[in-house]
């Protein structure tokens, strides 16, 4: 193990520590919380869905929503539509957005995670599973 020889690299470790147990904690608890689960097949990542994913993270950090866990996922199939998420309130059905810019992506925050309000862009679910 590296020695440590700053305090600004202490802090980084403390932080990143802290952000893996943050995230397991949430993992144990994940049915009560908001999900929101990135597209980041290469066709996600080709459409910026990493710049989505990034500003999703850090925009809930800033407005203090700490009760939403952000994930990556592989492909979810509308490669059409790509950057999409998918959206899971609790206690309800997952919501999928597609063509996430940014802005779409503050509207999500702002209307649907604050106010329970869907929005434009939303994905049909255009099958079920067989049960």
């Amino acid at each position: 193990m590296a020695k440590i020889k700053s305090f600004d690299e202490l802090k980084k470790i403390k932080e990143k520590v802290q952000s893996n147990v943050e995230l397991r904690e949430k993992g144990e608890n994940i049915d009560n919380l908001i999900q929101i689960k990135v597209a980041m097949a290469t066709c996600g990542i080709a459409s910026g869905a990493r710049e989505v994913m990034n500003f999703l993270i850090d925009e809930l950090a800033k407005e203090g929503i700490n009760n939403v866990v952000v994930t990556q996922t592989g492909c979810m199939g509308y490669c059409y539509a790509e950057p999409t998420i998918e959206l899971t309130m609790p206690n309800s059905e997952p919501v999928v957005y597609g063509d996430v810019t940014i802005e779409r992506a503050k509207e999500v925050i702002e209307k649907h995670i604050k106010n329970g309000e869907l929005i434009d862009g939303i994905i049909p679910v255009t099958h079920k599973t067989i049960e």
